[in-house]
């Protein structure tokens, strides 16, 4: 059953990165959707800080690159972002079939198409005003909702 939560700041968007992030494991997906703005980048930059244990790191967007893979205890986080992406064909050729043995993170998911990992975490976050957002949260059947 999907959950609704409001984030009215960062530190909000924060504390929801930071539950996600402690109980991912190798195998996981979590498809970040919402519009421009929407703070995606915001969530996957304080996900990464947190499993990578480094509140300073840098956490560049992937816009260009379209995939950062960063190094963590629970092992290699890749992080894509679609955004410039045409469809599935080429995220084959960004290694995607062997990143999803480890976590992924994914902003503009609709990309994935038939790609998409059908246990993933399913995040959409709605930009309400400029600091604050609703997120509905889809979590995989392993993982109950709090």
């Amino acid at each position: 059953m999907p959950e609704t939560r409001d984030l009215p700041d960062l530190r909000a968007t924060e504390r929801l990165a930071a539950e996600i992030a402690d109980v991912l494991r190798p195998g996981d997906a979590v498809l970040l959707a919402g519009p421009l703005g929407a703070g995606k980048s915001a969530l996957a930059r304080a996900l990464l800080r947190r499993m990578t244990d480094d509140p300073a790191l840098e956490v560049p967007s992937p816009s260009f690159t379209l995939v950062q893979s960063y190094d963590t205890s629970r092992g290699v986080v890749h992080h894509f972002d679609l955004w410039r992406l045409d469809g599935p064909d080429s995220l084959r050729e960004l290694g995607w079939e062997e990143a999803i043995a480890d976590i992924v993170l994914v902003e503009w998911p609709d990309r994935l198409g038939p790609l998409s990992p059908p246990d993933a975490w399913r995040i959409t976050l709605h930009p309400l005003n400029a600091t604050r957002r609703r997120a509905l949260i889809e979590a995989p059947p392993r993982i109950a909702p709090r």
